[in-house]
């Protein structure tokens, strides 16, 4: 195996295959020259009317990590690739699953409709790969406890409509629980679109 820092071009049983490779992969690579057989988890990227490319990674966590980026609209391998050097992966887990949409921007190449649909798109899915499973058990930024009685059901509803805690925490406090819940989230979902 060669590589070149961005590509490496793998010998298998005589034939050459050129594999784009992450940077982790590359410094992995660089490592160990010379160092003979060396494993690669590959994905085979196709796009009609290009030819077809090679996505090398040295752990098979990477590599899925890679696969659900590349599965959000507008997000190709280029741009992968470019989000897994500019963080850590289990970082790149972190701020998907937090919406923390400057912290994404600020990788080369993701612009904030990028950021946003990332964090949109993955949020719950991002969670079940290798590099997010000690982060599913990591406690939300949420109330200590959860609300009950009606401010809970009004809670509830708007988690499931897709507000945040952080959103929706300010507003419980100032909503009157002896009211009814539909009433409640009426005024809750109007102060929500006013701020």
């Amino acid at each position: 195996m060669e590589a070149d820092g961005e590509a490496a071009v793998v010998d298998v049983a005589g034939v050459g295959y050129q594999v784009l490779v992450s940077a982790s992969t590359a410094a992995t690579l660089a490592l160990s020259p010379g160092a003979g057989e060396t494993h690669l988890f590959v994905h085979t990227h196709f796009v009609k009317d290009e030819p077809l490319r090679l996505y090398g990674f040295a752990d098979l966590g990477e590599r899925g990590l890679f696969q659900t980026l590349i599965s959000v609209q507008g997000v190709g391998p280029r741009v992968a690739l470019a989000i897994l050097a500019g963080m850590e992966p289990g970082d790149v887990v972190r701020a998907i699953a937090t919406g923390d949409i400057p912290r994404l921007t600020q990788i080369k190449g993701v612009g904030r409709k990028t950021a946003e649909r990332l964090a949109l798109e993955l949020r719950e899915k991002i969670l079940t790969l290798p590099a997010g499973k000690g982060l599913a058990a990591a406690p939300a930024p949420a109330r200590p406890e959860l609300p009950r009685g009606p401010l809970g059901d009004v809670y509830g509803a708007l988690v499931q409509l897709g507000y945040k805690p952080g959103e929706i925490e300010p507003l419980l406090d100032r909503l009157d629980p002896a009211r009814p819940v539909a009433d409640l989230v009426r005024e809750a979902l109007g102060a929500l679109r006013r701020s």
